[in-house]
């Protein structure tokens, strides 16, 4: 949009009887009037212009509600317990090619969700109870859970000798 001044300045820049031509005319007379490299303000119909909803509009669509919180993978809790059903090896993303340590774990939610095993070596088998916590692994395409080292049958990481 024009400011005053700039409009006052662009207008004075044309000859007066433009300038009466502008103020008088619709737009698309002064398409044809004007040389395509000329740019003139939109017209009036064409500015931003939301009109408000009307008390019937607002009554037939009532109260606007609000989105759900969105729950990431612990369900809205720190951490979660889990029983191992099952460790496998999964394969990271393209660039990457060592092998990642995941598990199989239901959840005591009572869903089951793949989880990640840091640190190098790891004891865990089936029926094992591990501690969950949220944390994704870059990597891995939809592992967003890790396993807590050190708590319930899950043990430390081995220093190296």
């Amino acid at each position: 949009m024009f400011s005053t001044g700039a409009m006052r300045t662009w207008m004075s820049s044309l000859s007066l009887a433009a300038a009466r031509l502008l103020s008088s005319s619709p737009a698309s007379h002064l398409q044809r009037v004007f040389p395509p490299r000329v740019t003139l303000p939109p017209p009036v119909s064409q500015q931003n212009s939301r009109t408000m909803a009307t008390l019937h509009q607002m009554h037939k669509m009532g109260k606007p509600k609000r989105a759900p919180p969105k729950v990431g993978a612990t369900f809205g809790r720190p951490q979660l317990k889990g029983v191992v059903l099952k460790t496998m090896i999964r394969k990271p993303k393209k660039p990457n090619s060592a092998n990642r340590k995941c598990a199989r774990v239901r959840l005591s939610n009572g869903k089951e969700a793949i989880v990640f095993i840091p640190g190098e070596g790891h004891n865990l088998q089936e029926h094992n109870i591990v501690l969950v916590e949220g944390g994704r692994t870059q990597d891995l395409p939809g592992v967003k859970l890790k396993v807590v080292r050190g708590k319930y049958d899950c043990a430390h990481v081995q220093k190296k000798k």
